[in-house]
C-alpha cells in the first residue's frame, strides 16, 4: 500500500483484524488505493474500463464490454446481480482555456431533471475546489497530458454549470477530460478520497476475489443521469428481468457525526420509483442478524423535510430510473455507504462502514 497516504496505520490495523471475525481489509484497501489513482471522468471512462477489465479477468471472471457498461460474471450469473457506476466527477475542456463540470455540460443536461442530489448540491459545492490539483488525460487512452490547480470555480447562470479557472492547461483541445489529482488517505478510522463511486467498484472486485459467482454490472455516466440506459440495454439484450438487482453507492450526509450514526444506508424508494420489497426486507434482516446499524435514506430525508420550505430531494438513482422505465420488471434495492464531503476529492467514509458492507455482502458467497 505504498501509494496510499496512511497517516494512522495502527488505527487502521485495529479495524482490519481478521482474528476478530471481521473481514481483513488489506486486500480491499490495496485494490481501492490503486483504483483511486486511475482517471474516470464522467463521459470519458474508456481507460478506466480497461483497468477494470484486467483486474476482473485476473481473478477468473468472465468479462464482456459493451458501450457504457462492463459485465463480469461467475459460474452462477443469475443468482444475484450487483451494480456500481465507475464514473467520477471531473472537468471537461469545452473551448480555449474554458473548463466546465463534466457531468453538467449541455450535452448531458437532457438526461437531468433538476431534482437529483448532484444538481441540487452544485450551488453549495461551487467554492470547494480552489487550490485542488487536477490532471488532464487523452479521452480514450488515458495518456497523461499535464497538471494544474483550480484558481476558482463559479456557477454560470446561463449555462447552469460550474465553470473553472485553472492556472495552466490552456493548451488543451475541447473534449479533453481533466480529473482531480487523488490519493487515498486513512486516518483515525476514516478513509478519504474521491470515493463516489470507486469505493463500490473496489468492493465488487474484492467480492470476486473472495469467490463471488454472480453478475456485476459496471456502468458509465451515472453522474450525467445516463447509466441506467446502459444497464437497461444489457437486460434487454439478455432478455432478463429481475427483482434482485443490488446497486452499491455512497450516500451524502452533512457531518462526520451524521455519518457515524449508522454503518449502512438502505432505501425503499427514490424520487423515481419504489424498490423491490423482498430484497429490501432481506437486506434489513441480514443487517439485524449481523448487528449492523442502518437507516432507510428515504425515511431519513422525509423526516428532514418536515417543516422545510424547500424540501430535500429523495434523489434519482440508477435503480429508480430502471424500475420506472420498465414498470418494475427490473428492480431491486440499493446498499449505500454514508459519507461526508460528497463530490469532492476528500469525500470521507468510516472504516466501520467498510467492514460492515463487506461482512454483509460476503453472506451472499455462501
Amino acid at each position: 500500500m505504498s501509494n496510499s497516504v496512511i497517516e494512522d496505520p495502527v488505527t487502521a490495523g485495529k479495524v482490519s483484524t481478521g482474528s476478530s471475525g471481521q473481514p481483513d481489509l488489506d486486500d480491499f484497501l490495496e485494490v481501492l488505493q490503486h483504483l483511486v489513482r486511475e482517471p474516470s471522468v464522467v463521459g470519458a471512462e474508456d481507460s478506466f474500463f480497461r483497468v477494470l477489465r484486467r483486474e476482473l479477468e485476473e481473478v477468473g471472471a468472465h468479462v464482456t464490454y459493451y458501450q457504457g457498461i462492463l459485465v463480469a460474471q461467475g459460474k452462477s450469473p443469475h443468482d444475484l446481480v450487483l451494480s456500481a457506476h465507475i464514473d467520477r466527477h471531473g472537468l471537461l475542456c469545452t473551448g480555449p482555456n474554458e473548463f466546465q463540470y463534466a457531468a453538467f455540460i449541455a450535452g448531458n443536461q437532457g438526461e437531468l431533471t433538476g431534482d437529483s442530489v448532484s444538481e441540487q448540491m452544485m450551488y453549495s459545492i461551487g467554492n470547494r475546489f480552489a487550490g485542488q490539483r487536477v490532471q488532464a488525460h487523452l479521452p480514450y487512452s488515458g495518456t497523461y497530458l499535464g497538471q494544474a490547480s483550480i484558481v476558482r470555480s463559479f456557477v454560470c447562470p446561463e449555462r447552469k454549470n460550474l465553470i473553472f479557472e485553472l492556472d495552466g492547461l490552456d493548451y488543451l483541445q475541447p473534449g479533453t477530460p481533466i480529473s482531480f489529482l487523488d490519493r487515498l488517505k486513512i486516518k483515525d478510522g476514516f478513509l478519504s478520497a474521491q470515493l463516489d463511486n470507486v469505493l463500490s467498484v473496489a468492493i465488487l472486485i474484492h467480492l470476486f476475489r473472495c469467490g463471488f459467482q454472480g453478475t456485476a454490472l459496471f456502468t458509465a455516466q451515472e453522474e450525467a443521469g445516463r447509466s441506467w440506459r446502459h444497464a437497461l440495454a444489457w437486460f434487454q439484450r439478455e432478455r432478463l428481468k429481475t427483482q434482485r438487482l443490488l446497486v452499491l453507492d455512497t450516500s451524502p450526509f452533512p457531518t462526520r457525526e451524521a455519518v457515524t450514526a449508522q454503518q449502512l444506508v438502505l432505501r425503499r424508494k427514490d424520487a423515481s420509483a419504489p424498490f423491490a420489497p423482498e430484497i429490501s426486507d432481506e437486506l434489513e434482516e441480514r443487517c439485524k442478524s449481523l448487528g449492523i446499524t442502518y437507516i432507510h435514506k428515504d425515511a431519513y430525508v422525509e423526516a428532514q423535510n418536515v417543516g422545510r420550505t424547500k424540501p430535500l430531494s429523495l434523489g434519482r438513482t440508477e435503480l429508480g430510473r430502471l424500475a420506472a422505465a420498465t414498470d418494475g420488471t427490473i428492480n431491486g434495492t440499493t446498499l449505500q455507504i454514508p459519507t461526508t464531503g460528497y463530490h469532492t476529492a476528500s469525500e470521507t467514509a468510516s472504516l466501520s462502514s467498510i467492514v460492515a458492507i463487506l461482512r454483509l455482502l460476503r453472506t451472499y458467497l455462501d
